[in-house]
């Protein structure tokens, strides 16, 4: 290969200048100096040469070794050359490519204006970047994210194009699980709860005249004691077959799961048989079930309402139905209740609650994150955050989460609470990261229902992704309350697998439990959140001094760290300094704020004007 020799060079201009004196000055001393200037430059030359072949040879190999293809083509979109990496995606090697047009490669998905669209801004900024459709050379289609930049000559005329693109099947393919995981539910394919608001909403909308919704809301009676006799897996095998069972029974209609054990029939009909179909209902379900060579027949509650007499909306729906099934289930077990008015907020306060808790959570400005920070007990020093949810009722005020957090998980709102909670956490943290804050891990709590919905993993990565943070932004607090939830399963796997991407793992309100210790074998735990009913009396009650001291001892030898929770008091931050606790959560330091205060503050200050700020 010629490679041409740069001009730019002192010692070759040098060469060049004396290589016709070296023949016409008469001077044989003259000569031989420019004969010298002459050799030095053909050396330079040499040299550079070599320099340049070995950077051709690194450019080559580095091409080989790119993941991305890589093409090359002139003007008329023509190959001239490809790496590797391109045959390796596409099946055609690089003799089959040369000489060919690149279009021939791509998969009829593209309409006309698409490539106008393409080759109009290829050629006006030079530049092009998106995803694209193309047929490897078996007729298999696929989708690539393609790079495509112009070059031109000094008059700024195209020469050629260089396309760098990358095979995404496996990332389509992973977005696509994701989508069936937040519409799926994990254990038994149906649909899940998100996906049974959008089917009734749909169903609704379909109804003519003379139709109507039979919905009805079925829970299993007795799940708990068939896990705790015959096993976690004994029981996800029994709600399997169940949901076979009841989706047979019927077929052509919808069938879901919202999750643990209750599952919502959805028919179309122009019967008035209500009744009579929630009877025919309850007695297919009833029948024996074989599970581990045992027969079982479950009793079932249900709740149940009709569209359009009902109500026509799907929220109001399933509030309803919440509403029938929770009525039924205080009757006593294998009832069935059907909703009337008399059932609504007029006679249960509470459903008025829970219906002003879905009306702030469709609108979001109710709700609001609050922030109590962690600190070194001796120094004062921000350690960390707990995000906790506070709703301000544009009526009643701040309202209690020792109030509204057992009626969201008795409805079955709180799945969509705690997505609300990491969403805006991390929205939070991203905000807070691109500010001059100090980076500090966000503790949110976790309940049993995100646990055992399947949910929480897709919802944690997509919400690092969108906001572009680490595992190492985000805590996950879990209570021994999830942990004893039999609906959750065994959380060690998969608790494993959170802690691997680098989530820490914290045991809240640890020493309120039964099986603190077991927890602690078992489970990937990073730390442990002393509850404050140790911390209350310290220092002057002896035996929370001594379990105090004898958890942080604990804790010490499994390498643990341990937070305490409800410091009010110097006597109790000094305390805990002396018994070896490195991180204290509570009022002595700051009660939970809005972030706007907790900015207004967030720079280094001294311990006692901190103290100050939050007392």
């Amino acid at each position: 290969m010629w490679l041409p020799v740069s001009l730019n060079r002192p010692l070759v201009w040098a060469a060049l200048v004396a290589l016709p004196a070296c023949i016409w000055i008469p001077d044989a001393m003259l000569r031989m100096v420019a004969a010298s200037l002459v050799a030095l430059g053909l050396w330079d030359a040499w040299r550079q040469v070599r320099q340049q072949r070995l950077w051709m040879q690194l450019s080559k190999d580095a091409i080989g070794l790119a993941n991305d293809a890589m093409v090359i083509s002139n003007v008329d979109n023509r190959v001239i050359a490809v790496n590797p990496a391109f045959t390796q995606i596409t099946g055609y090697e690089s003799h089959e490519m040369v000489g060919r047009k690149l279009e021939t490669l791509a998969a009829p998905r593209h309409d006309k204006t698409f490539y106008q669209h393409y080759w109009s801004t290829l050629k006006s900024t030079g530049r092009w970047e998106g995803e694209m459709w193309n047929r490897r050379k078996h007729g298999d289609e696929y989708p690539e994210w393609l790079k495509v930049r112009a070059v031109t000559d000094k008059r700024g005329k195209i020469t050629h194009f260089i396309s760098l693109f990358t095979d995404i099947s496996a990332q389509k393919a992973r977005e696509g699980d994701l989508r069936r995981i937040g519409y799926e539910d994990p254990l038994t394919g149906l649909p899940n709860r998100r996906r049974l608001h959008d089917l009734m909403a749909s169903r609704l909308r379909q109804l003519r005249a003379g139709e109507s919704l039979d919905i009805a809301l079925v829970d299993i009676d007795g799940l708990k004691s068939v896990n705790d006799s015959m096993g976690v897996e004994q029981g996800d095998r029994l709600l399997a077959r169940f949901a076979q069972c009841l989706s047979s029974h019927m077929a052509g209609n919808v069938v879901g799961r919202l999750g643990g054990d209750e599952f919502m029939v959805i028919r179309t009909t122009t019967f008035d048989d209500h009744d009579q179909w929630i009877t025919n209902l309850r007695d297919h379900m009833s029948s024996p079930f074989e599970i581990n060579e045992q027969s079982l027949r479950l009793g079932l509650t249900v709740g149940s309402c009709r569209a359009p007499e009902d109500g026509q909306d799907s929220g109001v729906l399933f509030q309803r139905l919440e509403s029938a099934l929770y009525n039924a289930k205080r009757l006593g077990r294998n009832q069935s209740l059907r909703f009337r008015p008399a059932l609504d907020k007029q006679d249960n306060p509470q459903l008025g609650l829970v219906s002003d808790l879905r009306a702030a959570l469709v609108s979001g400005d109710q709700l609001e994150l609050y922030f109590q920070t962690q600190h070194h007990p001796a120094t004062g020093d921000l350690v960390g955050m707990e995000a906790l949810l506070r709703w301000k009722h544009p009526r009643d005020g701040m309202i209690s989460p020792g109030e509204f957090i057992p009626l969201a998980e008795r409805h079955g709102l709180m799945a969509e609470l705690g997505s609300w909670v990491i969403e805006k956490a991390c929205a939070q943290q991203a905000h807070w990261a691109n500010s001059d804050m100090p980076t500090l891990t966000m503790w949110v709590n976790i309940s049993a229902l995100q646990l055992f919905q399947g949910d929480l993993e897709t919802l944690l990565a997509t919400c690092l992704e969108r906001y572009r943070l680490t595992p190492a932004h985000i805590g996950l607090e879990l209570t021994e309350s999830v942990l004893l939830d039999e609906r959750a399963g065994d959380m060690g796997p998969r608790l494993k697998a959170l802690q691997a991407q680098g989530y820490a793992i914290a045991i809240d309100d640890f020493g309120t439990g039964y099986s603190s210790l077991g927890y602690l074998k078992r489970l990937p735990v990073d730390k442990i959140k002393l509850d404050r009913a140790f911390i209350r009396e310290l220092p002057g009650d002896q035996a929370d001094a001594a379990i105090v001291k004898a958890v942080l001892s604990m804790a010490k030898g499994l390498s643990l760290d341990v937070i305490a929770e409800g410091v009010e008091t110097k006597e109790q931050c000094d305390f805990l300094v002396n018994a070896g606790c490195y991180i204290v959560q509570g009022f002595y330091f700051s009660r939970p704020v809005p972030a706007s205060e907790l900015e207004q503050r967030w720079l280094p200050q001294p311990r006692a004007a901190m103290a100050k700020a939050g007392t």
